[in-house]
């Protein structure tokens, strides 16, 4: 059975390493499995799919038509897995951005830690144009009384999977070779909703309609991102982070709209790396003359200090020995908000980048 992951887990990462082990001890301790960790497990790629969004299935279903593929292990009514090599496919039918812990109850059920995780999903616009998107998760501009309206935990943001800019790419690649280009847009997201995991993660999305969360040719072209991405057909892989091949820059963004069209300018070159992407929405800013107060950074309310903060740390959990680098969307920002942002992350020593300086 797939587990059900306390809440306690939600805390630092020894605790829940502590936490899954015991959980994982008393699983193994009744119910024996052919896949069961052992000292030197390996670690797996986990792909989650829900049979509830035809965006989300469609590409699965594309996936495994593939060579390579085996049955994976069974894991509860409702549920069931694919292994080929060290990827896991995993398909249920509940709403993806609220089935929190995914990572951390594979490993409890299966006995394989996994090393990241890509969900496969839908996307929405108002301008319902025809896109293919990715994105890092999280909510970190939230306060801790307000409830996630799309799941994750107020304050917090995942660790972005390092794959996301280099996969952007290729994304691009393959959609402009299977003729998807300029039908639809193929652009980074920013960072918004859950649900929550605990291990480098991305969402890769179709939209922005119904007509085209079923497309094929879509759903194709996600499939073989899979498989191009983590090389299943022998290649190497597309978006390994080891942070010591000379191109060790990653672009943390700053201000902007949901699309990050001038992040994206500087993400579409080769060697630029992704982590979390906070548009004008992940930075409450309260505006100091509403207030009749002097304009600082140290009067300027909201959450968006704990927003760039969670995002930053995340974001160098995620490439370690990488620079990071903040670059800000400045024209999305009035004097006193660029002022303010450019302060703080001063004062908590993140360093900014221009364009050139990504290169």
């Amino acid at each position: 059975m797939l587990l059900s992951i306390p809440r306690a887990l939600a805390g630092t990462p020894a605790t829940r390493l502590i936490s899954l082990r015991i959980i994982s001890s008393a699983f193994f301790s009744s119910s024996p499995h052919p896949l069961r960790r052992t000292a030197a497990a390996a670690m797996v790629k986990l792909v989650v799919a829900t049979t509830a969004d035809p965006a989300s299935v469609g590409p699965a279903s594309a996936f495994l038509t593939m060579p390579g593929w085996n049955p994976g292990p069974s894991i509860s009514e409702g549920m069931e897995s694919f292994a080929n090599g060290d990827v896991r496919l995993l398909k249920h039918g509940k709403k993806i951005v609220t089935e929190d812990d995914l990572d951390l109850r594979w490993e409890a059920a299966t006995g394989e830690p996994v090393s990241e995780v890509i969900f496969l999903s839908r996307h929405t616009a108002v301008s319902n144009r025809p896109a293919l998107t990715v994105h890092p998760i999280g909510v970190p501009h939230l306060r801790e009384d307000e409830i996630p309206p799309q799941g994750g935990r107020p304050g917090w943001a995942s660790l972005p999977n390092p794959r996301i800019g280099p996969w952007l790419r290729l994304l691009q690649k393959i959609a402009h070779s299977k003729g998807l280009v300029p039908e639809f847009e193929v652009t980074l997201e920013a960072t918004h909703h859950g649900p929550i995991v605990h291990t480098p993660t991305m969402f890769l999305e179709i939209g922005s309609t119904e007509e085209y969360w079923g497309r094929q040719d879509a759903a194709q072209a996600m499939a073989l991102l899979l498989w191009e991405g983590f090389g299943l057909g022998g290649g190497d892989g597309v978006g390994e982070w080891n942070g010591n091949d000379g191109k060790n820059k990653v672009l943390l963004g700053i201000g902007g709209g949901h699309y990050a069209p001038r992040h994206m300018d500087i993400v579409v070159k080769d060697g630029v790396w992704v982590g979390h992407l906070l548009s004008g929405y992940a930075l409450p800013m309260e505006d100091p003359k509403q207030q009749n107060i002097k304009s600082s950074d140290q009067t300027v309310g909201g959450t968006w200090k704990q927003s760039i903060k969670a995002s930053y740390e995340a974001t160098r959990a995620a490439f370690p020995g990488g620079e990071i680098l903040a670059h800000l969307d400045q024209k999305s920002f009035k004097g006193w908000q660029k002022n303010a942002i450019t302060s703080f992350l001063a004062e908590q020593k993140i360093k900014t980048g221009k364009p050139q300086d990504f290169f």
